[in-house]
């Protein structure tokens, strides 16, 4: 189990039981996917399949056409647009797809939840936008993302009446860039339930978003 493809496995397989444990999925549906690094390749979820039954071994290996390379079940019916976007923004390692119930709810409105909070302006750099109506089963929903999130500080799109997709550079950044999602979307719309939320300044939203990805967290220690 050491071979890009087994590690991508095993990580695709527990990163799904995030999104169980945040509370984003309910029943199948939902999904992550990563990139194997250095292939032309993707792991996915088996399509249908009950969150409490998947395994690396029912991991499902395709090329980035999301034809399958490896596995004993059919795809995730996103595997298209995982696979659309990962042919067309190469910078990116990994695309979670949600319902959350909060997140969908302003996808259901075709309405961009708007940056008004530091954590939203730390992690998303702006609102967080809204792509066009799509059909399952082509590429119109992985249009549809690389369309909207391409130049777009935003790792997440609430694709409209559909829900969240999430883009990171591995599959464990895109599943906490849907954690926030949800965690903003519900904050600013029991926000709303109050009054007009506040808006923040660009520059301070600009200098937030610096500060996060230069200075937060950890760094490797100066030898």
């Amino acid at each position: 189990m050491n071979s890009p493809i087994d590690l991508m496995r095993r990580q695709v397989s527990e990163l799904h039981q995030e999104l169980v444990r945040y509370g984003l999925v309910v029943w199948t549906a939902g999904n992550v996917s990563a990139r194997v690094p250095g292939k032309d390749l993707l792991v996915i979820k088996p399509s249908g399949v009950p969150y409490d039954e998947l395994s690396p071994r029912n991991m499902i290996v395709c090329d980035l056409d999301g034809t399958v390379v490896e596995g004993d079940h059919s795809p995730s019916s996103d595997t298209a647009a995982h696979a659309y976007v990962y042919r067309h923004m190469p910078e990116v390692g990994g695309v979670v797809h949600t319902h959350s119930t909060y997140a969908s709810a302003w996808a259901a409105r075709g309405e961009a939840v708007p940056c008004v909070l530091t954590a939203m302006a730390d992690e998303f750099g702006a609102a967080i936008p809204v792509g066009p109506f799509a059909l399952i089963g082509d590429d119109s929903i992985g249009m549809g993302i690389v369309e909207t999130l391409q130049g777009h500080r935003s790792p997440a799109v609430l694709m409209k009446s559909h829900g969240v997709f999430t883009i990171g550079k591995d599959a464990k950044a895109a599943v906490k860039a849907a954690v926030m999602c949800e965690d903003v979307a519900r904050t600013v719309h029991i926000s709303r339930q109050l009054g007009e939320p506040l808006p923040i300044a660009q520059d301070d939203i600009d200098r937030l978003n610096h500060r996060y990805r230069t200075v937060y967290g950890q760094r490797p220690a100066a030898r």
